[in-house]
C-alpha cells in the first residue's frame, strides 16, 4: 500500500522558513520540529546534519548550501542504488522508494527516472530540497518524486508502506545501526528492503574509529535487529579516491571563499576543510565502503 504523501493532511510535519537578510540563513527546523523522542531530547537538528557532513561544528550549518552548490551526487552513488533495486525487486514501477537523508535528491531523482516509481525524500536542509524539486523538474519526474524539508527522526514515526528505504551516506542520525534498523522495520511493507550505503571495518584490521564499527560487528548488530544481508556492493578504493578527489576540490574553493567574505569565521571553514582531508583518508585507506541490501527475517 502507497502512502499518499501527495495528500497535505497525511504530510504532517511541515514548515515554511522565513528568510533572514543575506544569502544564508539558517531553517527554522529547531522550532518547527519537536525534540522529544519517548523521554529522550533529540540533539538540535543543524548538530546532526553537520556530523552527517563529516563537520564538527554545527555553525557551519547555514553555510553548507553555499559549500556543497556545486555537488549535486552527495554521498552514495545513484547508480550502485539503481542496480541493487533492479536486481532485488519486481514490479518496479510499482515500487514505493522512502530517501531518508536524500540531499539533493540525485539517487531518487535517478531510481524514480529510471523505474517509473514514486520516491519520498526527506532531508533537512531547505535548499537541498529545493535544488531536488527543480532537478525532478528538469528530469521529468516531478509528478513522481515528493521532496520534503523534515527532520527524518520525527517523521519515521508517523509514516509506513514503503518498499525500499535508503539510508545513504547519513551517519548515525537515527541512533546506533540496531536502533536504526528497528525503528526503519516498522516503515517498510512486509516484503520490504533496506539499502544502507555506509562503512565498516574490515576484521582484520586494528583500525577504530567511534563512527565505525567492524564487519563482524556490524552483522551480529544486523541480526540482532531481526534482519539480514541480501546482498553487498563493495566500492573499489580508486573509485572512491577519484570521486573524493572532484568533491573535496569544490569545498575547499567554496571554504577559501567564504574565509574572504567571512573573516570572522575563517577558523570554522579552515576546519571543515582539514576534517574533510582527515575524513577522505579513512574512507580511501582506512574502511571498506559498502551498499548493503537488507531484508526482515523471515
Amino acid at each position: 500500500m502507497w502512502l499518499d504523501i501527495f495528500n497535505p493532511h497525511v504530510m504532517g510535519y511541515t514548515h515554511k522558513c522565513n528568510t533572514l537578510p543575506g544569502k544564508l540563513y539558517r531553517p527554522c527546523l529547531s522550532h518547527c520540529y519537536p525534540r522529544v523522542e519517548g523521554a529522550k531530547l533529540l540533539r538540535p537538528v543543524e548538530e546532526i546534519v553537520v556530523q552527517s557532513m563529516d563537520g564538527t561544528d554545527s555553525e557551519l550549518f547555514p553555510y553548507l548550501p553555499y559549500i556543497l552548490q556545486d555537488i549535486w551526487e552527495i554521498g552514495t552513488l545513484p547508480e550502485i542504488v539503481l542496480r541493487l533495486i533492479e536486481k532485488h525487486t519486481a514490479n518496479h514501477s510499482n515500487l514505493s522508494v522512502l530517501d531518508l537523508g536524500c540531499g539533493k535528491g540525485a539517487v531518487s531523482i535517478t531510481v524514480a527516472r529510471e523505474l517509473k516509481c514514486r520516491c519520498h525524500g526527506i532531508d533537512a536542509v531547505e535548499e537541498f530540497i529545493a535544488e531536488a524539486r527543480n532537478k525532478a523538474r528538469k528530469f521529468e519526474v516531478a509528478e513522481q518524486c515528493v521532496f520534503e524539508c523534515g527532520d527524518i527522526r520525527v517523521k519515521i514515526h508517523v509514516i509506513t508502506g514503503y518498499d525500499i528505504i535508503i539510508l545513504g551516506s547519513i551517519g548515525p542520525v537515527l541512533g546506533d545501526y540496531h536502533s536504526t534498523l528497528t525503528q526503519l522495520s516498522n516503515c517498510l511493507n512486509k516484503d520490504g528492503l533496506i539499502i544502507l550505503d555506509d562503512g565498516y571495518i574490515d576484521d582484520a584490521s586494528e583500525y577504530r574509529h567511534p563512527l565505525y564499527e567492524t564487519r563482524s560487528a556490524l552483522l551480529n548488530t544486523i541480526s540482532d535487529a531481526g534482519m539480514i544481508v541480501v546482498d553487498e556492493s563493495i566500492l573499489e578504493r580508486e573509485a572512491i579516491a577519484e570521486s573524493d578527489e572532484h568533491i573535496f576540490s569544490c569545498i575547499r574553493q567554496r571554504c577559501q571563499e567564504l574565509m574572504h567574505t567571512h573573516p570572522e569565521q575563517k577558523s570554522l571553514f579552515a576546519d571543515y576543510i582539514k576534517k574533510q582531508e582527515e575524513e577522505n583518508d579513512v574512507l580511501e585507506n582506512k574502511i571498506i565502503c559498502s551498499t548493503i541490501v537488507l531484508s526482515r527475517c523471515t
